[in-house]
């Protein structure tokens, strides 16, 4: 197997990161490590990690997991380039005191292509010290399956939210084992609390599965909005550079098997300026990457599940149409609410029309109570399925990808099915 290991230096992958070498008191060991979408993820994967200030050179080793000692590995050195985005945010300690993030670090955005599809590898982290081994997957079956998650808004002082939603996580690999994660934005509480993003990347999900998500409201910023940028989500991570001008890194698009993922970001696109640039650029991207099924992502829900009231749904779905979109994600409102294929406002039987989901929050703790007895304002036509356990609330979907057609299941905190949906590829 070929293996071309490149890596996109943070000064270029991010604006706030410049090459330079600062004294700062973090671990000795690569951290905050992830493993991101590339273009492409039959043969090409992203990584991204930091590490202390004066370690400026890492080697990534990489080898299917079949390679138990590591004997055919690919050992690449990289170098890093100093990030203070995070740096001096207002935040909170574990033990819920006031303070500044001490959030000066070396960042690390890899890309590595060349790799055998459909294959299970590992990789790990060598500074001055070994990381812990990290898990990914590539695209390349027929038949593949993730889950999707949104709205944990973890938050260090109470671990409960993470907990809720790491266990939520297994809840669903023992419903079925699935690829990768989708999240739907809100992972964090503040995104500009680096803080929260080291204590959610130590949790066993992010070192097995491949993660892919959007930027929520929340991970956009800081305590008490004093800061809001979608440099905290960018920066977090290492998405590809394939968005439109100023959503670099935060926009983006990838090709998971049969399935094109297009990626928004809702804090840009408030304006009608910002709406009319983010639709551009989905023209663009599905007119030029063809796929059996389209799915766009974005954070704000496509209607409010309270009421039944229009939201999203009235900004998008002409364009979906046009388009032939044939599932359209969602979270935010923390009530799940799911719809038939809707062409042109009207139920179709599923050949046409876009499938609108928008998931439940997962922290046991935000979630929003409903009467689900009382009629719908509006969308009563539209919507097929509601669901929360109000203020405290648990649950995410599974998802099963064949060439005949899409499986999207939603499980409670118990494993319990609660709304079946299937999404059919364009013919």
């Amino acid at each position: 197997m070929k293996n071309i290991i490149s890596i996109i230096l943070a000064a270029v992958f991010m604006a706030s990161c410049t090459d330079g070498i600062v004294v700062s008191h973090q671990d000795k060991a690569a951290y905050t490590i992830t493993t991101s979408p590339a273009e492409i993820c039959d043969t090409q994967m992203n990584f991204s990690w930091a590490t202390d200030t004066t370690i400026t050179e890492a080697i990534l080793e990489v080898t299917p997991v079949k390679d138990r000692n590591w004997k055919n590995s690919l050992k690449e050195s990289f170098h890093g380039a100093l990030c203070t985005t995070f740096d001096s945010v207002y935040s909170k300690t574990h033990d819920g005191k006031d303070f500044y993030e001490d959030a000066v670090f070396n960042k690390f955005n890899a890309n590595i292509s060349g790799l055998a599809p459909d294959t299970q590898y590992k990789y790990r982290i060598i500074t001055t010290d070994t990381s812990s081994v990290h898990y990914f997957h590539t695209a390349g079956a027929k038949r593949w399956e993730a889950c999707i998650i949104s709205d944990f808004h973890v938050y260090s002082p109470i671990y409960g939210r993470t907990q809720a939603a790491m266990d939520m996580i297994s809840t669903v690999e023992n419903y079925k084992p699935f690829d990768w994660i989708l999240h739907l934005g809100d992972i964090t509480a503040w995104g500009g609390s680096y803080t929260f993003w080291k204590d959610l990347y130590k949790e066993a999900p992010f070192h097995k599965y491949m993660w892919a998500g959007v930027n929520g409201n929340h991970d956009n910023m800081t305590r008490g909005y004093h800061r809001t940028t979608n440099e905290f989500f960018r920066d977090a991570a290492a998405y590809p550079r394939n968005g439109y001008t100023s959503e670099e890194g935060v926009c983006y698009h990838f090709r998971y098997g049969d399935v094109l993922f297009i990626m928004l970001n809702n804090e840009n696109m408030k304006d009608s300026l910002g709406l009319e640039a983010a639709q551009q650029w989905v023209r663009q991207v599905v007119a030029e990457n063809p796929a059996p099924y389209k799915v766009v992502c974005e954070h704000y829900q496509w209607f409010f599940g309270k009421d039944g009231k229009t939201s999203q749904y009235g900004r998008w779905s002409a364009l979906f149409d046009e388009l032939g979109i044939n599932l359209a994600l969602a979270g935010n409102n923390h009530i799940y609410v799911s719809t038939p294929a809707l062409y042109d406002g009207k139920t179709t039987d599923g050949t046409k029309g876009t499938v609108y989901i928008q998931t439940p929050s997962s922290d046991n703790e935000r979630g929003v109570e409903y009467d689900p007895q009382a009629p719908l304002a509006e969308n009563d036509d539209k919507i097929k399925f509601r669901w929360s356990e109000g203020g405290n609330t648990v649950g995410a979907m599974h998802m099963k990808v064949t060439p005949e057609k899409m499986t999207l299941v939603l499980l409670d905190r118990y494993g319990n099915v609660l709304d079946t949906n299937y999404v059919y590829p364009t013919r």
